[in-house]
């Protein structure tokens, strides 16, 4: 097979275990030799040879609850042993606490992988690198895809089995006590928070940091580890998922809920009043933390980000930087900025991924929700909540995405055509503008007979797709929208547009 269909932007991502008609393409063939791939890269790349030839580098390697851990795990370890690698298995671990086991001096990882597909369904599975530096690039991951192939390897490395997960919780629980200018043990004694890690990696919140700092986490949820995800989608930008914890909350009357995704680089919340806090409301709450640090500072998100938040931001005295959709793009803008001397302690996507400067440019979920309970003996002083936070972060009056399937040879060229010439369509339109503050597909504001609103047509990241988003402060006004669209889409008969006209017909 071609490798390099395994490549997933930043990370490498396929079908691990038979599925219906989905046959496996991440086998443990295959990752033995992306393994050979990957330490080429390290010596070639990051100039890690001698370390090689020395037996002396570092890999570790952890993995989430998925049902083909285990084996793709073995698969690199046997591969590795025989490129002379010393291997750390860390077991059941997350991606920040992987990228942390490059950073730890107790274990000094020269690299770090984590086996995990985030929140896709059983059957996949993927790899995510870190070195010392942070996270690899796409660059990176299409080097290791086009250098898998060796010569017969027989030398000799070494493994140990270990566990991450202990020292990244002190970790964690010593940033939050100083987060709060506190040395008490138990700074969130008296408060109540449920953890739902939705079967993932992430139970380990709820006893190694919530109980330790003196927190209540009765009424937790699905914190054993299951790869079959029995009760909901682990993902935060899940409906389901969310009313799984919104839930939770009301039902043990709990202070706070957190909600991770499977590998725990993701998560949100939902407030003692059952707001569900994620998207656009997580963003406004992060921005509101890291505004009062850093005054005037400024916030990287992706593009289909509520227009409201702009607003909200602004009106803090921030800047919100729109930037691709993809979570190495958006932290990757970040890093570029504060290197261009612009203050920017944020990097944020409307998914959940957000990274702060001050953690390594790492988008960790833990970490995100580290920040939060900071706030919390301080918001039970005053008699607020983090709902009341963003209490003037307007919200639309209706939402929806819409998805075309591109049915044309040459995907991209017929997409970027299509988001072309609805830009012309836009700028002959009454009714209708493009937004210039945008670095993806076309962004269009609507107003007048169109209600108050906007929508932005961009290419997926991953997928054959066109993506619509539509967002109005009018009830009805999408549908106006629409049936609007749909005059400029017709013509394009390679585009699947069902889901659109479904939509018009209602």
């Amino acid at each position: 097979m071609d490798m390099k269909a395994l490549q997933n932007g930043s990370d490498i991502r396929g079908i691990a275990v038979d599925y219906e008609e989905k046959k496996a393409n991440l086998t443990s063939e295959q990752v033995e030799k992306i393994a050979v791939g990957i330490v080429q890269w390290l010596c070639d790349e990051k100039s890690l040879a001698k370390k090689q030839q020395a037996g002396e580098l570092k890999i570790g390697i952890g993995h989430d609850s998925r049902i083909s851990a285990d084996s793709l795990k073995q698969a690199l370890i046997d591969s590795f042993l025989k490129q002379k690698i010393d291997v750390l298995d860390f077991g059941l671990a997350t991606t920040p606490a992987m990228f942390m086991a490059t950073q730890f001096p107790q274990y000094d990882c020269d690299a770090a992988i984590m086996i995990t597909a985030s929140h896709l369904p059983y059957y996949f599975n993927g790899l995510k690198l870190f070195t010392k530096a942070g996270g690899a690039e796409k660059e990176d991951i299409a080097y290791i895809l086009a250098h898998t192939e060796q010569s017969v390897l027989t030398e000799t490395g070494s493994v140990t089995k270990t566990s991450i997960l202990d020292d990244y919780s002190a970790d964690l629980t010593e940033k939050i006590r100083n987060g709060m200018k506190t040395n008490e043990a138990e700074p969130l004694a008296g408060f109540h928070i449920v953890v739902d890690a939705g079967n993932g990696a992430g139970g380990f919140f709820a006893e190694k940091v919530l109980s330790k700092l003196g927190a209540d986490t009765t009424g937790s949820q699905f914190l054993e580890p299951d790869g079959m995800f029995p009760n909901h989608i682990p993902n935060p930008d899940n409906k389901e998922a969310m009313a799984s914890i919104q839930q939770a909350v009301l039902k043990n009357k709990a202070d706070l809920g957190v909600i991770f995704d499977t590998d725990v680089d993701r998560s949100a919340v939902v407030d003692a009043s059952g707001e569900v806090i994620n998207r656009n409301n997580l963003i406004a709450v992060l921005a509101t933390i890291v505004l009062e640090e850093f005054p005037g500072s400024s916030i990287v998100t992706n593009s289909p980000t509520s227009s409201h938040l702009k607003d909200f931001i602004e009106a803090k005295g921030g800047k919100q930087v729109r930037y691709i959709s993809g979570y190495r793009n958006v932290i990757n803008k970040m890093v570029e900025l504060n290197h261009e001397g612009i203050e920017t302690p944020l990097a944020i996507e409307t998914s959940g991924h957000a990274a702060f400067k001050e953690n390594y440019y790492l988008d960790d979920g833990a970490y995100v929700i580290a920040k939060i309970l900071m706030l919390l003996p301080r918001l039970k002083s005053e008699g607020t909540s983090l709902g009341d936070l963003i209490s003037s972060l307007k919200q639309p009056a209706e939402t929806q995405e819409l998805r075309f399937e591109i049915l044309a040879q040459d995907v991209r060229h017929y997409g970027e055509q299509v988001i072309q010439e609805l830009a012309s369509f836009v700028n002959d339109t009454k009714g209708m503008s493009i937004d210039s503050e945008n670095h993806e597909g076309v962004r269009v504001n609507v107003y007048e007979e169109y209600g108050s609103g906007w929508f932005l047509l961009r290419m997926s990241l991953h997928e054959p797709l066109l993506v619509l988003q539509v967002e109005n402060d009018e009830t009805g006004m999408n549908q106006k929208v629409l049936q609007k669209l749909a005059d400029f889409f017709e013509s394009y008969s390679q585009l699947d547009l069902s889901k659109l006209r479904n939509v018009i017909k209602k």
